[in-house]
């Protein structure tokens, strides 16, 4: 994993151009016994290509047999040690729709949820209510105020949104108010530290506001709050790594973890493609060293447990890929975040498979094709998903040697 202490060293400022390309929950397993995985079944003539022309390998996102969330798994993707750097999903969601979180804030995601006559939870995310219904709420909610506090709340994505809090001697050590089940109540937020009480207390007064400017608004007529977090005052890339970075991702939580680290966040819409995302890539790819590109659907349908449609997303990354080559990039790598197998429907602890290509630097192996039996024996070994990006800059050629 990347020791900061020494890429300082060793960076340099000039060098090739590097594509970091992650399919989100990119690994898989089979459906029976002798199937293949998602990404083996997909035809693929492209990052096959690659694979037979560079390297391959499987990387692990935290450490052996532990299922990472998509904020340590990307923090290790750009070489931070996931169990040192923390960043809490509300700070994620926050800076990921363009609330700026600063030090003694507190940020929190939200979800919209539906409750019956006597306040219990009827359904988490009340329907999933269209992002422009989520928007009408945020208004109403804009009218709760609250003593010696400044408070910014922007709807994020159908029934989710971001609030920040700014105020003195505020703490983020609060637990979610969501119960994660249905047939209950919200539940008060309650302070994890001693610390927190005043901010607990605060955030309880705010939700006994919400739940009576909400209420008559069905099916978004309650909230409930979670990931309560403070900024964590990451190392920027420019500074560690001396790379002008920036991050082409549709989702709020990739921008957000992607501004957190240094990173300019393009200008995408919820509706781009693929293509349309490599599009942005090749827009700005004259402006920047490093690009950092997102695909969200390889996980998202990973979780709906749909085999074909994991296959499909990734098919169609692969017939869109020419338009990233055609950049010509020094050192493209294709990887995911973490593994989301649709037979098991959520984020799991199985190596990731990776691929390098660098045509000018890389000692190609003998895979034949990019999936997951392939990457069991291809030249990058099984390694830690945070040791990438020393990976990605070596074959960059922007490390100088290490002592005399």
């Amino acid at each position: 994993m990347a020791n900061f202490h020494l890429t300082r060293q060793l960076t340099t400022a000039h060098g090739g151009k590097i594509i970091l390309l992650v399919m989100d929950g990119l690994g898989g397993l089979p459906m029976t016994q002798d199937g293949p995985t998602e990404l083996e079944a997909a035809y693929t003539p492209n990052l096959d290509r690659l694979a037979r022309e560079g390297s391959v390998g499987l990387s692990i996102p935290v450490v052996r047999g532990v299922a990472p969330g998509s904020g340590p798994a990307h923090l290790a993707l750009f070489g931070y040690d996931p169990l040192e750097y923390e960043i809490g999903r509300g700070v994620l969601e926050a800076t990921g729709i363009g609330l700026e979180v600063n030090p003694g804030d507190v940020a929190i995601r939200g979800n919209f949820c539906t409750v019956d006559d006597q306040g219990l939870i009827t359904d988490r995310r009340a329907g999933r209510i269209p992002t422009e219904e989520g928007a009408r709420r945020i208004e109403l909610l804009r009218q709760i105020a609250l003593p010696g506090v400044t408070i910014d709340i922007e709807i994020a994505k159908e029934y989710r949104f971001a609030m920040v809090l700014r105020g003195d001697n505020l703490h983020d050590a609060i637990a979610d108010t969501d119960p994660q089940v249905t047939g209950v109540a919200p539940l008060p937020a309650a302070a994890l530290d001693p610390a927190a009480e005043h901010t607990a207390d605060l955030v309880n007064q705010w939700l006994a506001q919400a739940r009576d400017v909400l209420r008559g608004h069905e099916p978004a007529n309650m909230v409930t709050l979670r990931g309560f977090a403070m900024e964590p005052g990451l190392p920027k890339y420019g500074d560690v790594y001396q790379l002008k970075a920036a991050c082409v991702a549709v989702y709020p939580m990739y921008k957000g973890v992607s501004k957190l680290v240094g990173m300019d966040v393009i200008q995408t819409s919820s509706a781009d493609s693929t293509r349309d995302e490599f599009g942005h890539v090749a827009r700005v790819w004259n402006d920047y060293d490093f690009i950092f590109c997102h695909i969200k659907y390889t996980d998202s349908r990973g979780e709906d447990g749909d085999f074909d449609g994991k296959v499909k997303v990734i098919e169609g990354v692969d017939e869109a890929l020419p338009v990233l080559l055609g950049l010509k990039p020094d050192v493209l790598i294709v990887t995911g975040d973490h593994s989301t197998p649709a037979k098991y429907r959520a984020h799991s602890w199985h190596p990731v498979p990776t691929l390098l290509w660098a045509p000018e630097t890389h000692m190609p192996d003998r895979a034949q094709s990019f999936g997951e039996r392939e990457c069991m024996c291809g030249a990058l070994g099984h390694f830690a998903a945070s040791d990438l990006m020393m990976l990605a800059l070596a074959h960059a050629k922007r490390l100088v040697k290490f002592g005399a």
